[in-house]
This record gives C-alpha cells, structure tokens and sequence, in this order.
C-alpha cells in the first residue's frame, strides 16, 4: 500500500462505500485516520462490508441527501455507486441513466447547494468504447458502445460543466479491470450475479463451477484469447486517496487511467489461478462474445505524473492469490 502522506480533511463522504472498490477505499481512509462515512443503498453493496458511520439511502433523494450534507457537512465526496454491468444496461438502458446519471446529477446538486466542492468520481475504460489503438492512453478517443459506458462518460461531462460553471474540483478515475482483495483476506469481490473472470475462475478452482467458459480462442493475442488490463483493488484505492489530495491541494480537474500498462490473456489468468489454488480448473471453449475486444489495456504515464501513483500489486500471481484468500475465507475452506 501507499506510502504518501496524508493531507486529506474529513468528513469524507463515500457513496457507494459498501460495494467492492468503494469498501477498500473506506479502509484504507480509515488507517490514515481520515474521518469517512458511508452513503449506499445497499442494492449492490454489503453492509458488513462497512466498518464506519454507515447511512443507508439512495442518491437520487435529494431530500435524503440535504439532510446528510446539513447534518455532516462532508467536505469531499467519492462517487462509487453506479451500476455496472454492461450486458444490462443494453437490455434496460432507463434503469442505468435513473441509476448512474440521475442520480449524480442529484447528488452534485446536494454538493453544490451545501457548497461541498471536491469529487472523486470512479469512472470506467468503457467510456473509450472498442480501441482504436492500444494501450489506450488519456487522449484515446470516448465512443462508448453500451449505455454503460455513456453513463459514465455523460457524468464526466456533467463533472467539466460543473467545474467550469461553479469551480468544483473532480477527478475522474477510467479503471480498467479491478481485481484482487484485501491481502489479509477480509474484503474481496462478491457481486451477484459475478461476472469477473478471476472470481468465476476461482469458483471453478473450488468446485462452484464444473468449468469456466472461455469465450473465443482465435483472436489477434499470443495464445487467441482476450487480454485485459487486471489493476489490484487496493492500488484502485490508493489512487482516489491520491486524488483527493490532490483536489484539495488545489488541482481543479483530474482525467486518469488507472490501469498496470499490461495485459493478460484468459488462458494466463486460468495458468495463474491453477498455480496459486493447486487445483484443476476444467475449461469450455464458447463462441466469442458480442462487443468483446482482442486486447484491452492502459497507457499514458498520466497517473504518475499527475498523482505519483504507481501500482505495488501489478503481478497477476500476487492479484489471483489476495482473491483466492478471500474466497476461502469466505467460503470456510
């Protein structure tokens, strides 16, 4: 983890702290003694994810949301809550503008009427749509192809706007595959349904799954599979602390990738995970799927430049293994 110091002013409120990227984010704001509490709706995420001050509401009640501004008097926000899958939002694109745009529409409103100026925003590599080139650096251009996507990009657009119009300060983080847990087990990736590779592959490794699908094997990749950019969850979390000093120190707009500049392939992560577990993972070939891209993964030394944030846990065997720790801890084995 990050050795930066912290010159972060509290209260910090994190919406959408109960989910996966949002709970380690909590975590580590917590151990540098940074005051946080939560806003969720637990529609994702977990309850006992939480450790700290917790409030249960939804993002688009506006009149929730100037009760906590009015009663807490955050001085920063960091913007998780979102829904995320993408095959979803093509198939009910309302829910994911209710869910993803609305709502933070209404809750830069709640900031701006309270005059809480700093946001982190997590945003996503699907704002770039299907690369043009890769690696996919800052200046790559934003043609999303799912409604997903042009979530997160419109809600960038409405950060620019806000920032230009009343001087709020945001960063907006474009992960690309987070992935991994907590080193000690403790917190980790439960989404349901899961679709991420690495916990699909780890509930094959323990018998959840009689295989895991491997969907195409003939793409322009060393060994015909995808390739994907896997960033731990805790350099995810670094990089938004990182941020929001950044923010407060006086920076007004940040625009990053967040992402290790390396790629994996299917094939690789399923080697990884039969090293790490010991177990057979039995292996399907499907057909390619719909939309999928050969390769997928970060460039530009933006991050580092701008926030001194370089991954600590970019080794695929290092990702696999804190994720594998999780899962037997949550499974009791």
């Amino acid at each position: 983890m990050s050795t930066a110091p912290n010159s972060v002013q509290g209260p910090v409120l994190i919406a959408g702290g109960a989910g996966y990227i949002g709970s380690h984010t909590v975590r580590l704001f917590q151990q540098r003694g940074i005051p946080v509490f939560v806003v969720d709706n637990l529609s994702t995420g977990h309850r006992d994810a939480v450790t700290c001050d917790f409030v249960q509401a939804d993002l688009g009640d506006r009149a929730a949301l100037d009760r906590i501004f009015a009663e807490r008097r955050p001085r920063a926000v960091v913007h998780f809550a979102a829904k995320a899958y993408v095959g979803e939002s093509v198939g009910d694109p309302a829910k994911y503008y209710r869910e993803n745009v609305v709502a933070s529409f209404t809750l830069l409103e709640a900031m701006r009427a309270a005059g809480c100026g700093e946001i982190v925003f997590s945003s996503s590599c699907a704002t770039y749509g299907n690369p043009v080139r890769v690696p996919i650096d800052e200046e790559h251009p934003q043609h999303p192809i799912s409604p997903y996507g042009r979530t997160k990009l419109h809600i960038e657009h409405m950060l620019e706007d806000y920032s230009r119009a009343y001087g709020m300060r945001f960063a907006a983080l474009r992960y690309f595959n987070a992935a991994g847990a907590a080193q000690d087990g403790s917190l980790g990736e439960r989404h349901d349904p899961e679709t991420h590779l690495i916990p699909l592959v780890l509930d094959a490794a323990a018998g959840l799954r009689k295989d895991i699908a491997v969907f195409g094997e003939d793409y322009p990749t060393p060994d015909g599979t995808c390739v994907r950019d896997y960033i731990h969850v805790e350099d995810l979390a670094d990089a938004h602390l990182r941020a929001l000093e950044k923010l407060q120190g006086g920076t007004k707009a940040i625009k990053v990738n967040l992402g290790t500049g390396q790629g994996f392939s299917v094939r690789q992560v399923i080697d990884a995970a039969r090293t790490v577990t010991g177990r057979p993972i039995p292996v399907r070939m499907a057909p390619r799927r719909e939309g999928d891209p050969a390769q997928v993964m970060a460039g530009g030394t933006r991050a580092r430049d701008v926030l001194g944030w370089v991954p600590l846990r970019p080794a695929l065997e290092d990702i696999v293994a804190d994720a594998w720790r999780f899962h037997c801890r949550r499974r009791g084995r």
